[in-house]
């Protein structure tokens, strides 16, 4: 049974009902979790919100937390999964922004960087973590870590 399958049964066991924000992995969260039959019981849905413009007016991203802080970073990471959470009705939500590469980075946010988003009940909290490799291995492991979260916040 792989990481998402083994999401979707957590999530049946207890009711649960998640939705995704992404940025850089461009609905590969989403995917993998509805690539597992029965997923519909428990995923919302999800919003890519790859322009800043629908991390805005779609996700209610503050304007002043993307000109301050950019869209790679925690504070746009915790609003993005806050947003979902609300918008969709979720008990719980994930977001990922990041620079996947191979171009966009630099020495303060290199290529690989990305930040997660958790929220849910018991409030919201982000990670940070460095990927290496090329986009595509970027991408492949920012969706394996938020299925993670989103698994540890199941238990």
């Amino acid at each position: 049974m792989d990481l998402a399958e083994r999401l979707v049964a957590l999530m049946k066991a207890n009711g649960t009902k998640c939705a995704t924000a992404e940025s850089c992995t461009g609905g590969g969260i989403a995917a993998a979790i509805t690539d597992v039959p029965g997923s519909s019981e428990v995923f919302l849905g999800g919003v890519v919100s790859y322009a800043n413009s629908v991390k805005e007016e779609v996700l209610g991203v503050s304007p002043d937390t993307l000109a301050r802080f950019g869209a790679v970073s925690s504070e746009c990471a915790s609003e993005m999964a806050d947003g979902a959470r609300r918008l969709l009705k979720a008990d719980v939500a994930v977001s990922v922004t990041g620079i996947a590469g191979p171009g966009g980075g630099s020495d303060e946010k290199p290529v690989g960087l990305v930040w997660f988003g958790l929220s849910s009940r018991a409030g919201t909290r982000t990670e940070k973590a460095i990927f290496p490799g090329d986009r595509a291995a970027v991408r492949r492991a920012a969706t394996t870590h938020a299925l993670g979260m989103l698994s540890a916040a199941c238990v």
